[in-house]
């Protein structure tokens, strides 16, 4: 009989076994039959052609009730159809590391000027142990520049090696939640009317957001049985980021709004709310893991018997991208970065080990939650190679009796017309990256505007390089039990 350690070694094996097996069973089929791989891949690009159909309607669907939100005064909506909206108490997270106070000032001046009431809103600021004096610098300009303007700041600072968790982001967030369990208690508040939203500390709220996701909250029937997830954008620094990490931010963007239309695979990622009295009956957000932003949600999932979903929210919030010093550093921070987010794959052996043992979870909700859990990762890792490099591979190595075949001679031309087509998906994105574009800093020219329609050419070589190798990278890791710790994406702005 199997170990327990033996068992989940095995689901922690599997992900990445099924990438590799793809990539593989591909290359070994283009020389071994090659016809066989010429079927498959025309067959194959049909269903892409029709994903990117399917996901270019999303996107504007989306697109479209994000412009109509941000015209909405949710204040006012707010005070009249929920007159006890003060009941409710606005709770910030905004776990620190090593950033610079620049940063933090910049996204504690969009907190003050939102249009929900400052002084209702409760900030939870944590910095860490183990980078003290910046963290006693950056307490001191908090005090000195915010005191007064907010309902309360709270300043915790996570010790160093706590047992059973590892150093970043959850552990950090964990530690505040349950020093803030005290004070909510001491004040007297019930867990259903705190909302709690836990923000990088680079996040720059939309003035609406916290009167959106109040009124949100207030509508919704069991708001304490939903995470909240707002569209998140790469656009704080996006006109100085060089034009790999624009794409990349534009597509991290074009995804969240897909998926908030789409609803039935939503998860939480990076930025989002929830009730603190979901919070407190999973535990917290994990903290000995990587990805704590969506796992939040699984632990609420599992922990409900699957009675647990995500509410979108179609108000933005403005984080940076992982721009650096020079262009070469950047694209490393790029990289980790996505290594970082694929590292998700985690959930996967999670699932698989807890839905085995939950019971109550229907069948049915088990198998497309671990569907898409895992589909999403398999298609991160393989769609873009599959496409450009393998899927063009039995053409190459073909023997002369496949070359001489009436198949043979028109895949080409098959191939060129699904992606002619396919590529009116690339065209939505390069117009749709227009609209969601910042304004133009004065610093930059008016002709930097073709520059960002001329990117996208680079689009099949980001997707590669910086998408589905990280991805790659990231589950072999996982494979091989070679755990990736939290890595923090160093992000700077002129």
């Amino acid at each position: 009989m199997l170990s327990d350690f033996t068992r989940y070694r095995i689901y922690e094996i599997l992900p990445g076994a099924s990438i590799w097996a793809t990539l593989i069973a591909g290359i070994v089929v283009s020389f071994v039959k090659p016809l066989w791989m010429i079927y498959f891949i025309i067959i194959f690009d049909i269903y892409w052609v029709i994903r990117v159909a399917y996901f270019s309607f999303y996107l504007f669907l989306s697109w479209r009730r994000f412009r109509r939100a941000i015209k909405v005064d949710w204040l006012a909506r707010l005070k009249k159809e929920f007159p006890n909206w003060e009941e409710k108490k606005n709770v910030i997270f905004l776990p620190l590391y090593n950033e610079s106070w620049g940063v933090v000032n910049c996204t504690l001046k969009g907190i003050a000027e939102s249009t929900y009431p400052p002084e209702k809103l409760y900030l939870v600021v944590s910095g860490e142990a183990r980078q003290l004096t910046h963290w006693q610098e950056i307490q001191n300009e908090i005090k000195k520049n915010y005191a007064g303007k907010f309902a309360d700041i709270l300043l915790y600072t996570h010790p160093q090696d706590l047992p059973d968790e590892i150093p970043g982001k959850g552990s950090n967030v964990n530690y505040a939640e349950w020093q803030f369990k005290k004070y909510a208690d001491a004040k007297g508040w019930r867990y259903e009317d705190i909302i709690i939203s836990v923000l990088d500390v680079d996040t720059v709220v939309h003035p609406q957001f916290f009167s959106h996701l109040t009124y949100m909250y207030s509508l919704h029937p069991r708001p304490e049985r939903s995470s909240f997830q707002p569209i998140t954008l790469y656009n704080n620094n996006l006109w100085e980021s060089p034009s790999v990490l624009r794409i990349m931010a534009f597509g991290t963007s074009f995804w969240m709004l897909f998926s908030l239309a789409r609803l039935d695979n939503l998860v939480t990622f990076s930025s989002h709310s929830m009730s603190f009295k979901a919070v407190m009956d999973c535990g917290g957000h994990a903290k000995d893991i990587v990805s704590e932003d969506s796992r939040i949600f699984f632990q609420c999932w599992l922990k409900y018997n699957g009675d647990y979903e995500v509410t979108p929210l179609y108000i933005p919030v403005s984080m940076d991208t992982a721009r650096a010093e020079n262009w070469w550093q950047s694209l490393k921070n790029l990289y980790f970065q996505q290594r970082r987010w694929a590292w998700g794959a985690e959930h996967i052996p999670y699932l698989l080990w807890n839905l085995r043992k939950n019971k109550m979870v229907p069948w049915t909700k088990k198998f497309v939650a671990l569907f898409h859990e895992w589909e999403g990762k398999w298609s991160w890792a393989v769609v873009a190679i599959l496409i450009t490099v393998v899927g063009r591979l039995p053409l190459w190595v073909a023997g002369n009796d496949v070359r001489q075949s009436a198949l043979f001679f028109n895949t080409p031309n098959i191939l060129e017309i699904l992606m002619s087509i396919a590529m009116l998906g690339l065209l939505v994105s390069m117009l749709m990256s227009l609209l969601i574009l910042p304004r133009r800093p004065q610093a930059h020219s008016p002709h930097k505007y073709l520059y960002m329609i001329l990117q996208w050419l680079l689009l099949p070589v980001s997707l590669i390089f910086f998408s589905a190798f990280p991805c790659i990278d990231a589950v072999t890791h996982l494979m091989f039990g070679k755990y990736l710790g939290f890595n923090v994406s160093a992000k700077q702005r002129t």
